[in-house]
């Protein structure tokens, strides 16, 4: 296959088989890069029933894996979005827990403070320390940090039955040699038995840096805003995926407006700023607008899970496209989302800058959906 040529993190999702968990899968690619394994904090939000609370902020148990030179291989973590594999009614595993608070900034002192190897029993006990309180054992296995007026601050409590078992599979941006990285990856994930999960996705994140341009980032929306159903559609996007959904218009008329190609990147950062842009969509711009240390990104979330690198690889090359039109082609104007068509499908696949091989893999793919 023809090479990639940009600076890519992945995240594939898999599901560990009954009886493995995603340590197992870390400790065997540790084992091939003759590296170790290292227990961390990663953290999660879900959804919350609670009335007032809308999310709820988790830190669950993943796993680094570390080569001898001390480098990242990959993280092997939780996404709490997996769930209809899982029998929820298997024991929890005493080892296997959660933190769970309402603020993020609670959260991020555990994580400062706390060990993720110790047990669950006492992993909170330095935050109890810092307020000047004791640990609270509720039924179950709960434990429980509250300041000295009962207000919570946070909670390690079991995991549900199985919840040891989801695994996303979490790369450090890779710029060279995409392909051999992912296949040593997942050559391990299938060897154990590793199984593409229900709701499974592949997320993309592009390195953001050539994206910083108000008529680069213009006429990406307007591609994608054009593109993305038939997109979708061409991928083969998992209708079990949670968390995507479309942008909202407005942001198509702001980028679209007569003065926004003339900004600054830092003023269209303030600009774009006034939106409430979520990651939980198709394709997510918020790490451009709000950008996190270290996740300077272009997210694409519209891709299935794979065991295989090949497809993963082409899916890659297909989006890195798309960018390198973006970046080079003059001012794209906005288009109403056209439906599928073969012949529009087809146009588009030939006047994107991607090389043979992978073309004729996409005209391929497209000429057999229906």
């Amino acid at each position: 296959m023809s090479e990639l040529n940009w600076k890519i993190g992945f995240e594939i999702e898999l599901m560990a088989p009954k009886g493995l968990s995603r340590k197992d899968l870390a400790e065997a690619i540790a084992l091939q890069y003759h590296g170790f394994v290292h227990r961390i904090f990663y953290p999660q939000s879900e959804p919350s029933h609670v009335p007032g609370t809308p999310l709820f902020h988790n830190l669950t148990l993943g796993f680094e894996v570390i080569d001898p030179q001390g480098n990242l291989i990959v993280r092997c973590v939780d996404d709490l979005t997996l769930q209809n594999d899982l029998d929820k009614t298997q024991q929890s595993q005493s080892e296997w827990y959660r933190i769970v608070s309402d603020d993020t900034r609670l959260l991020h002192l555990v994580m400062c403070q706390a060990d993720p190897q110790a047990a669950s029993t006492e992993v909170l006990k330095p935050i109890a320390d810092l307020f000047a309180t004791e640990l609270e054992v509720g039924p179950g296995g709960m434990v429980r940090v509250a300041d000295h007026t009962g207000n919570p601050i946070a909670i390690a409590a079991l995991l549900p039955g199985e919840r040891e078992r989801p695994c996303e599979l979490i790369t450090p941006p890779i710029d060279h040699n995409h392909f051999q990285c992912l296949q040593l990856l997942l050559d391990k994930a299938r060897a154990l038995g590793f199984t593409i999960p229900y709701e499974g996705a592949t997320h993309f994140h592009f390195d953001a840096t050539k994206l910083c341009s108000p008529q680069v980032f213009a006429n990406l929306v307007n591609i994608l805003w054009t593109y993305g159903e038939i997109l979708k559609k061409l991928v083969g996007t998992n209708p079990h995926c949670t968390r995507l959904g479309s942008w909202d218009e407005e942001l198509l008329i702001l980028v679209n407006d007569p003065d926004f190609c003339e900004m600054s990147w830092f003023d269209v950062q303030e600009y774009l700023g006034k939106l409430e842009l979520t990651k939980y969509c198709d394709f997510n711009l918020k790490n451009l607008i709000h950008p996190i240390p270290d996740k300077f990104t272009f997210e694409a979330r519209i891709f299935p899970a794979w065991l295989d690198p090949e497809p993963v690889i082409a899916s890659a090359a297909l989006m890195e496209a798309i960018l390198n039109y973006a970046v080079s082609a003059p001012k794209i104007a906005p288009v109403a989302p056209w439906a599928w068509k073969l012949e529009t499908v087809v146009d588009f696949l030939n006047i994107l800058p991607i090389s043979q091989d992978f073309r004729q893999i996409w005209l391929s793919i497209a000429a057999s959906v229906v």
